[in-house]
C-alpha cells in the first residue's frame, strides 16, 4: 500500500512510538515559530532550563502581536526578545515586518519539514507540504530545546478537491465550506490532507488560506502535496533551491473520505460567534455593515489585497464603513505599493495599519457596539474584536470589499461588474532587511528584562486529594479567548501572570478573579461543556486559572491544544464518562477527588464525589502517560527539573 503525504511526513520525523491511531508518537521537530504574545513565556521558560542555545536547525520569533505602544510594556517585551535571540540562537523579525505565518512561509518554509509553533494557526505552513503543528509554548521551548513533540497519532482525513472555482469564489470559500459541513469540532484528532486535481487551480497562497483555518476545524493540522504549486512560491521568493516534491502515492488510502466539487461552491459567509456557523452570502445580504476588514494570517497573499484593489478601484467606500486594511508583511506592502494595490485602496478609503496582526488579535481597529464587521480574519469569538457586544462576521476579500462598497452584506456576484483576474507574478521585490540572523555560538548575551517581566510562578505537585467548590460551569465551545482575553489591554502582561491572571474567565464571568483569589492555596474547580478551550494556542488560557489555584477542569470534551496546556501547567483534565452527568453539577457545588494521585496512575477512571448533593460522577483522564507525569509533578517545567536532577 502506499502513503499518503501525511504518512511521509511523519515516518520521516518519528523518534518515538508507531504509528497508529490514537498511540502516542515523538516527532522530531526541525523548525519552531514563536510570535511575542506567546514569545516571551517561551523565552522565560528555555532560560529556566539552563540550555544555553537552540537545537533546531531553525527557530525564529516574531513581533506580530503587540504593537500598540500605549506605555512601556509592550516596548520592553520587544527588547526582550530580542535579547533572547542573540542569547539562545534564534532569528528574530522586527516589529512592523509582518504577521508569523505569511513571513515564515516566504523566508523559512521549508517542504518536508517539521515546525512546531507557539501559535495555533502554525498549521498555515502545511501550504508548502510541512508537517506543521501549533502548541503552547512550553512545548515549543522543550522543542527548542532538542526535545521530541509528543502527541497521540491523528487519523489522516483525506479531502480530494475536484472541479474549478467559479468567478467570485475563493480559497477562503473552501475552508468555509468545510467548516459549514463539519463545525469546529470536525477535525479534533486529525491531520486533514487535501489531494485531487482541483489542486491544480490552487496558488500556494491559496493553500494557506485553507491551511490557516485548519485550526478552526479543530484540525491537529492540514497538510497538502509539494508539487508545482509550491516550486512557483518558492521560486517567486527566490529559494527555489529549497524545493522537493512530496506527493501522496498513487495507491495512498485515508482513514477518512471527503470531496468538495470547487465548481459548486458559492461565496460563503461565518456569522457571528463562532467559524463554523457559515451560511451563503446571499442568505444575509442586505443587513447593514460598520466595518470591512482586509487581511490577517488567513488571508495574507498579495493576491487578496490585489483582488479587493480591482474591485474598489475608482469607487468609495461607503461613508458609514471604516474600510480597514491591514498588510501582512513588510515584504507584501512594497510590493503593494510597487503594483499600485496601495494606492488604489487608499483613495477608495482604506485605512491602512501597519504590518501586523492587529484588530484580529484584538489590537485596535475595534467595531462599534452591536455593528456588523465584515473581516477576512479567521475568528469571531465573543470578544475577540476589543468590543464586547461585537458582531463580526468571516467572509473572502470579495465579499468584503463588495460590502465596504455598498455599506450593506454584499454577494459579490452582484456586483455588475466583470470578475478582476489577477496573476500571481513569477518574481517580487524581497525584503529580508527587518529579518535579524541568530548571533554566531560563543557571543555572549544578557537578557533584557523590563520591570513587567516576572518570574515563573512556583507550581506544586498534584496533592493526594483535590477538594474545593466549583466557582465556574461553562457551556460548550468556550475558547482561549473567553478563558484568558487577547486585545490591547490584556496582552502587555503576557510576561507578568499575577497581572494577567485578573482577567481569567473575565468575558464570561466579571467576579471570578476575585472569587478565585480567595481560594488560591486551597484550590477550586471548573466545569465545562464539549470542546472545551478551543482557538488560540495561548498557554496563559491555562496558567492563568493555574495561578489562581484551579486544580481540575471536568468537561465533556477538550480542544487538543489546551489539553495539552492543562497538562503542562499540572491542571488536571477530565472527561465526563456520561455528559448527562453535567447537567447535575452546578456552579458552586463542592466536590473531592480523593486519593486522585493512584487513580489517574493506574488507570483513566476518576471517580468525583460532589460533596453538596452526595452524588459521584465517574469521569476519565485523557492523558497519555507523559502527560500524566507532568500533573504529577506539577509541571512539564517541574518535571524537566526532576529528571535533570
Amino acid at each position: 500500500m502506499g502513503k499518503n503525504v501525511t504518512q511521509k511526513l511523519v515516518e520521516s520525523h518519528l523518534v518515538e512510538g508507531r504509528m497508529i491511531n490514537g498511540e502516542e508518537i515523538g516527532l522530531k521537530i526541525d523548525q519552531t515559530l514563536t510570535q511575542d504574545a506567546t514569545g516571551t513565556l517561551v523565552m522565560l521558560e528555555f532560560e529556566a532550563m539552563g540550555i544555553p542555545r537552540i537545537r533546531t536547525e531553525l527557530s525564529v520569533q516574531y513581533v506580530d502581536h503587540n504593537l500598540l505602544q500605549e506605555d512601556f510594556k509592550n516596548a520592553d517585551d520587544h527588547l526582550f526578545l530580542r535579547s533572547a535571540c542573540k542569547k539562545f540562537g534564534l532569528w528574530y523579525s522586527r516589529p512592523g515586518n509582518g504577521v508569523s505565518h505569511p513571513v515564515h512561509m516566504e523566508r523559512f518554509g521549508v517542504p518536508g519539514k517539521t515546525l512546531l509553533g507557539s501559535d495555533s494557526h502554525t498549521c498555515a505552513a502545511g501550504s508548502l507540504g510541512m508537517l506543521a503543528i501549533g502548541a503552547g509554548g512550553l512545548e515549543v521551548a522543550m522543542a527548542m530545546a532538542g526535545e521530541p513533540f509528543y502527541l497521540k497519532m491523528p487519523k489522516t482525513w483525506g479531502v480530494k478537491l475536484v472541479g474549478k472555482m467559479p468567478d467570485w469564489v475563493s480559497a477562503k470559500d473552501v475552508i468555509l465550506e468545510m467548516l459549514r459541513r463539519h463545525d469546529v469540532d470536525g477535525g479534533i484528532g486529525k491531520i486533514v490532507e487535501y489531494y485531487g486535481p482541483g489542486l491544480k487551480s490552487l496558488t500556494a497562497m491559496d493553500r494557506h488560506v485553507i491551511a490557516n483555518m485548519g485550526a478552526e476545524l479543530g484540525a491537529t493540522t492540514s497538510v497538502f502535496p509539494s508539487d508545482h504549486a509550491v516550486m512557483a512560491f518558492l521560486k517567486s521568493q527566490g529559494r527555489e533551491q529549497a524545493f522537493r516534491e512530496i506527493l501522496a502515492d498513487p495507491d495512498a488510502e485515508y482513514d477518512e473520505y471527503e470531496e468538495i466539487n470547487l465548481s459548486e461552491l458559492e461565496p460563503l459567509i461565518a456569522l457571528p460567534s463562532s467559524p463554523g456557523n457559515v451560511v451563503p452570502v446571499r442568505e444575509v445580504a442586505g443587513r447593514e455593515i460598520y466595518q470591512s476588514y482586509i487581511g490577517s494570517s488567513a488571508n495574507p497573499g498579495l493576491r487578496d489585497f490585489a483582488i479587493a484593489a480591482m474591485i474598489v478601484d475608482g469607487k468609495q467606500a461607503h461613508d458609514r464603513v471604516s474600510f480597514d486594511v491591514n498588510p501582512t508583511s513588510r515584504q507584501i506592502l512594497e510590493n503593494m505599493t510597487a503594483t499600485g494595490i496601495l494606492g488604489k485602496l487608499i483613495h477608495a478609503g482604506a485605512r491602512l495599519h501597519q504590518a501586523g496582526c492587529g484588530g484580529c488579535i484584538g489590537m485596535g481597529q475595534a467595531p462599534a457596539t452591536g455593528r456588523i464587521s465584515l473581516r477576512t480574519v479567521p475568528r469571531n469569538f465573543p470578544g475577540r474584536s476589543g468590543t464586547k457586544e461585537d458582531q463580526v462576521y468571516l467572509c473572502s476579500p470579495e465579499t468584503a470589499a463588495a460590502s465596504a462598497l455598498t455599506g450593506v452584506i454584499t454577494d459579490p456576484r452582484t456586483l455588475g461588474m466583470a470578475y478582476p483576474r489577477f496573476m500571481e507574478p513569477e518574481t517580487v521585490l524581497l525584503n529580508t532587511d527587518m529579518l535579524v540572523p541568530p548571533a554566531q555560538e560563543g557571543e555572549q548575551y544578557d537578557l533584557e528584562k523590563g520591570p513587567n517581566i516576572k518570574p515563573l510562578p512556583v507550581l506544586e505537585p498534584l496533592p493526594d486529594t483535590l477538594e474545593g467548590p466549583v466557582l465556574l460551569k461553562v457551556g460548550d465551545d468556550i475558547s482561549t479567548d473567553e478563558i484568558l482575553p487577547a486585545g490591547a489591554k490584556v496582552l502587555p502582561f503576557r510576561s507578568n501572570i499575577p497581572a494577567i491572571s485578573r482577567f481569567v474567565f473575565s468575558p464570561v464571568d466579571e467576579t471570578y478573579y476575585e472569587r478565585a483569589m480567595g481560594y488560591q492555596k486551597q484550590g477550586s474547580f471548573v466545569v465545562g461543556g464539549s470542546n472545551y478551550g478551543q482557538g488560540s494556542s495561548r498557554e496563559h488560557a491555562a496558567l492563568g486559572p493555574r495561578y489562581l489555584g484551579v486544580k481540575a477542569v471536568i468537561a465533556k470534551s477538550f480542544a487538543r491544544i489546551h489539553l495539552q496546556n492543562l497538562s503542562n501547567f499540572g491542571i488536571l483534565p477530565l472527561i465526563f464518562a456520561h455528559p448527562d452527568d453535567w447537567n447535575k453539577i452546578a456552579q458552586g457545588d463542592r466536590l473531592s477527588i480523593p486519593d486522585v494521585r493512584n487513580a489517574i496512575r493506574q488507570g483513566n477512571s476518576v471517580k468525583v464525589i460532589n460533596l453538596t448533593k452526595n452524588e459521584t460522577y465517574e469521569t476519565e483522564h485523557p492523558m497519555t502517560h507523559f502527560q500524566v507525569e507532568m500533573v504529577l509533578t506539577g509541571s512539564l517545567i517541574n518535571l524537566v527539573k526532576q529528571k535533570a536532577s
